[in-house]
């Protein structure tokens, strides 16, 4: 990389991004909490995010994880879907009378040492165009638009916290 493009990396949003985020080693365990969601009314469904995010989380993190090192602790905070997966522009001179079409994954990546003691946190706002997974008229649209947050919110995830 030229030193102009490292130059430009640390300077960027993403750059600072990956210099806070520092390398903490394996995980002793991972653990996902959606209480929040079946507060806000999931149900169900909050079973299957919550399987869905560990399933992911196992596999980004399969080679890291040591009994007794500290145990990865995702707290989903919110999943939030448009109701329109199509269009997004429209209106105005320069397209901005439409509504955002925009999905988003809110969580908080906890890593707890011995006597729950955090060591780290890292909090994630995973937002995806909703017609990234889709048209808006295949049956599983909606299942199809959560795996693809989940995939995107893990990535993040494992980006923050091993490096």
């Amino acid at each position: 990389m030229s030193s102009l493009a490292a130059t430009a990396l640390a300077l960027s949003p993403l750059g600072a991004a990956s210099a806070l985020a520092q390398p903490q080693g394996p995980i002793g365990g991972i653990r996902v909490d959606v209480s929040r969601l079946v507060e806000q009314g999931w149900g169900p469904n909050a079973d299957a995010i919550k399987a869905g995010m560990e399933r992911e989380l196992r596999t980004a993190f399969a080679g890291a994880i040591q009994r007794g090192a500290p145990v990865l602790v995702v707290r989903v905070r919110g999943i939030f879907l448009t109701s329109y997966a199509g269009g997004g522009g429209g209106g105005g001179r320069w397209g901005g009378g439409g509504g955002s079409s925009n999905d988003n994954l809110d969580s908080e990546a906890f890593l707890v040492g011995a006597g729950n003691r955090v060591l780290a946190s890292y909090p994630v706002l995973s937002t995806i165009s909703a017609s990234y997974s889709g048209p808006w008229y295949l049956q599983d649209i909606d299942q199809r638009r959560i795996v693809s947050l989940i995939q995107n919110n893990v990535a993040w995830i494992r980006r923050y916290v091993a490096g």
